[in-house]
């Protein structure tokens, strides 16, 4: 059996009906950008969180960097996240002149240890950016009370958590701000790039509404230096179909995690932890195993494709070496980089596929 890592073919066979009227409804109109395809989105993924604010935008790397922009964050400022996930999160503190500034994560759950956020603080940091990896919240109160304490901003990535819950919260609703990817193969995936950003404060969603389209309100008159970050009508008519089906298909993710939880549970690996009061979504399935690159060869070699997510981590990348952080420094980021092995997880994924892996997985020796 050939299993892949995903399989987005699927997804569209599913849905192509809906997908091709909403898109020729596009086309038929004749209006691609800041329409009302947009406008239908922004406000249907609002009450979906139940927030006051969505602004679309172009990807979500400029949805991080756009939110830290509209907070006043910039040059010599500094802005706290973890060296484990995905470079773009630090991309985007980069992009507005920021430097990008490391804690290290919590063993379990993999995400930001926010025991450690206190003490990596300095007279420049003005924000903290909690990356909601895999799929699941980052520990938010206890942040939430040390940015109050602290007077700083909190940007939400939410890259891989749309529709993930932290004490029935929904991910991008507890920060100044959250960040969303619409990366095709999300939870919330567009057919290119795509991405949002979500406030309930007014006056800062008014500003991210002038970032995204050159500085203006009213055209050709800039109040403010912008950019060109703004999500196409095509790719917000995607997404108004697939939203109606988002709670459905994270249904579906976690029941195919517990399927794994439950036929893994005996081997010498590590399965996600789930923090209690949390909803995963389980964007990825994650696990932590020893013999990580030994177990990766063995799977490919049996028709099973996985990936690292992720095998180096961002404080010793080489664009980031200016940082001068040492091997070491952060010992549970660099543990998790070097055993951490992503299982194919994707709505459209069939039991009996589900089944083999986890045969497969049982039959290694390594």
């Amino acid at each position: 059996m050939e299993i892949k890592f995903g399989d987005l073919s699927r997804e569209y066979q599913q849905i192509h009906g809906e997908i091709d009227e909403a898109i020729g409804r596009v086309l038929s109109r004749g209006w691609f950008v800041l329409g009302d395809e947009l406008k239908k989105f922004e406000d249907g993924f609002a009450r979906y969180l139940g927030i006051q604010h969505c602004v679309g935008v172009a990807n979500g790397t400029e949805a991080i960097a756009l939110a830290l922009k509209a907070c006043g964050v910039g040059l010599h400022d500094e802005v706290l996240t973890v060296s484990h996930t995905a470079t773009p999160t630090v991309s985007a503190i980069s992009m507005i002149g920021a430097k990008p500034v490391f804690v290290d994560i919590d063993p379990k759950t993999m995400l930001m240890d926010v025991g450690q956020v206190e003490r990596s603080l300095t007279s420049k940091t003005r924000a903290v950016v909690p990356v909601h990896l895999y799929g699941q919240c980052v520990d938010m109160d206890p942040l939430l009370e040390i940015s109050k304490r602290h007077h700083l901003f909190v940007v939400e990535d939410c890259a891989q958590a749309t529709g993930a819950t932290y004490q029935e919260r929904p991910a991008g609703t507890m920060g100044h701000l959250g960040a969303f990817s619409f990366y095709p193969c999300k939870n919330l995936g567009c057919y290119g790039d795509g991405g949002a950003i979500t406030t309930g404060d007014t006056n800062l969603a008014d500003r991210l509404r002038m970032l995204r389209n050159y500085g203006q309100r009213k055209r050709y008159h800039n109040e403010i230096v912008g950019y060109n970050s703004r999500l196409d009508e095509i790719q917000a008519a995607v997404l108004n179909v697939k939203l109606h089906y988002l709670d459905l298909w994270n249904e579906r993710r976690r029941q195919i995690a517990k399927r794994y939880n439950e036929g893994l549970a005996h081997l010498v690996l590590e399965t996600p932890a789930e923090a209690e009061g949390n909803r995963h979504v389980y964007h990825l399935y994650a696990i932590r195993v020893k013999s990580r690159d030994g177990l990766q060869k063995y799977l490919r070699e049996k028709g099973v494709e996985t990936l690292i997510h992720y095998r180096v981590p961002v404080h010793l990348q080489q664009a980031y070496a200016e940082l001068e952080y040492p091997k070491g420094c952060f010992p549970i980021t660099e543990s998790v980089a070097r055993e951490v092995l992503s299982l194919p997880l994707y709505v459209q994924l069939g039991n009996e596929e589900v089944q083999y892996v986890i045969s497969t997985l049982k039959s290694y020796q390594g």
